[in-house]
């Protein structure tokens, strides 16, 4: 069997953010796996300005999507933003479609700073079935973070187990044929409609 590849998009530009360790977490269970390579995609290192259809290669779009594409399951990890998912993470959907998503395995990742972030992952859960992704049952929502992630480090064991199941996830679900395309993926023609 040819390399099984995970990706993580941390959609987080903060310098102490706990969605990195989180999403770093996800993809070193998933390493656990024979034969399975893993990327953090990390858009704090990227260049990626405010979408524009005109203008969708600028900055490191390309690179994004190469990445993104390449994968053969990918975690979306975001802090809570109002209720949702980052500006950041929006973003580099956005660059984004169904070259870079149909038919791969998506995992779904948030923490917040207060309780209840579950919107986050109904709101990504939303976007993936657009670009026709599909979306493992297993999500992870961490609230109250900064009692479970210290240091760059996940200290919460159960917080842990959690997010090592989604990285394991995205491994057994990637090997699995993908479900027929949604209703929302057949009637989403993009921007360029």
């Amino acid at each position: 069997m040819s390399k099984l590849r995970v990706a993580a998009i941390v959609g987080s530009l903060r310098d102490g953010s706990y969605t990195r360790p989180a999403c770093r977490h996800a993809l070193a269970a998933a390493a656990t796996f024979d034969g399975v390579q893993t990327n953090c995609i990390d858009l704090r290192e990227l260049s990626l300005p405010v979408f524009d259809a005109d203008a969708d290669d600028a900055g490191d779009a390309s690179a994004l999507k190469a990445r993104i594409g390449a994968a053969d399951a990918v975690v979306l990890g975001t802090p809570v933003y109002h209720g949702s998912y980052s500006s950041a993470l929006k973003n580099a959907l956005d660059y984004c479609g169904f070259d870079e998503f149909e038919d791969t395995t998506v995992g779904l990742l948030c923490v917040a700073g207060g309780s209840f972030p579950t919107t986050t992952l109904d709101h990504l859960r939303s976007v993936c079935r657009a670009l026709d992704a599909w979306v493992v049952p297993h999500q992870v929502a961490i609230p109250a973070a900064r009692n479970s992630i210290e240091g760059g480090e996940i200290v919460d064991d159960g917080v842990g187990e959690r997010v090592e199941v989604l990285g394991q996830r995205m491994v057994e679900y990637a090997r699995i044929e993908p479900d027929p395309r949604t209703i929302e993926s057949t009637q989403n023609v993009g921007a360029e409609d």
